[in-house]
């Protein structure tokens, strides 16, 4: 039986070549993007009620005995009570597991941690019941209550009460008088540091609010110092081989030194004796390079003008041999020459 012929891509429409490249190349964006959101491979999807979110979110994750075993994929309300959706990859549940809502970060971070008790399977399709779930107290939001709870006390006429049952009871037994007259003090106490302790308070709920804000520059900057520290952990090796380098490159210095000492110090000491003779004759260094100066210009006149010398030999010639017009006055000079005869010299 022949085969039917597979027409070539080069042979088909190019549109519609195009208008399907461009379809599969949409849907492999669309898995990727979001893969962790599909059905095969992400674990087992089970939920539970809890009488309040107390700051879960979706996105947090499920830990058993402090690992992370899955996330929580959706917090919603559901009556009078939350349910709580979450998936859990490689774990096993019993029928009588517990779920609580744990602080994960001093932030107020929240993460599900499970206690997978019980003998039977945790059927996936029947939630964990209330009687089985716990959610904490939220702090920041203690902090708030308790602010605004102050803030709706009268502490004058609670000041009053505890003076008024003070009285009653000042014909009681001593014990008894002791603590009436002691609450009263407490009450008058507290009524006069009302507005100090009310502005600690609101101080305390701004503090708690400021971190909750804040909270993911925290993180950051932890997670940041973690990914520094693994950095290091991880370039331990090279940076024990760099510093041993070091030492090593700094004792075969010391050794070069060291060998070369026998030829280093007499030449350093015989510099040391040249450098003492040029500071002690310092002065007549200078008069010898002064008076070099004009004596190399002297010769230097005296050659400069041709492949002869320009000299003038004094004495040579007896007095009586020259004539009076060219003989010196006194000493043994040179005739001097006319103005205009220097002036064309020079």
């Amino acid at each position: 039986m022949k085969r039917p012929r597979i027409k070539p891509v080069k042979e088909r429409d190019p549109v519609a070549v195009g208008v399907v490249g461009l379809l599969v190349l949409t849907l492999i964006a669309l898995l990727a993007y979001n893969v962790d959101r599909l059905p095969f491979g992400g674990g087992t999807a089970y939920s539970a009620d809890f009488s309040e979110a107390a700051g879960l979110d979706e996105g947090d994750e499920v830990r058993i005995a402090g690992v992370k075993v899955g996330r929580v994929t959706g917090v919603a309300l559901d009556g009078a009570k939350v349910k709580v959706t979450f998936e859990v990859e490689d774990a096993w549940l019993g029928d009588r597991t517990t779920a609580a809502i744990a602080i994960r970060t001093v932030l107020g971070d929240k993460y599900l941690a499970l206690d997978p008790l019980g003998s039977g399977r945790q059927d996936p399709g029947s939630r964990i019941p209330l009687t089985r779930t716990t959610s904490p107290y939220d702090v920041t939001q203690a902090f708030q209550d308790l602010s605004g709870t102050v803030d709706d006390i009268d502490t004058r006429r609670l000041a009053e009460s505890f003076e008024t049952i003070s009285d009653t009871f000042e014909d009681s037994p001593p014990h008894v008088r002791k603590a009436a007259t002691g609450l009263s003090d407490l009450s008058r106490s507290v009524s006069e540091r009302d507005a100090e302790l009310s502005e600690l308070l609101k101080g305390s709920a701004r503090f708690t609010k400021t971190l909750e804000n804040r909270k993911s520059s925290f993180e950051t900057l932890i997670e940041d110092g973690g990914s520094l520290l693994g950095e290091l952990r991880d370039r331990r090796a090279a940076i024990k081989a760099l510093l041993k380098g070091s030492k090593d490159l700094g004792t075969e210095l010391g050794g070069l030194v060291e060998d070369n000492e026998k030829q280093l110090g007499p030449t350093l000491k015989a510099l040391s004796r040249v450098t003492g003779v040029l500071e002690e004759n310092n002065t007549q260094l200078g008069k010898t390079l002064a008076l070099v100066g004009p004596y190399y210009r002297l010769v230097g006149n005296t050659l400069g003008n041709g492949r002869w010398f320009d000299s003038y030999l004094c004495g040579v010639v007896p007095r009586d041999y020259l004539p009076e017009t060219s003989q010196p006055e006194t000493g043994c000079l040179p005739p001097k020459q006319p103005a205009a005869a220097q002036g064309s010299g020079e």
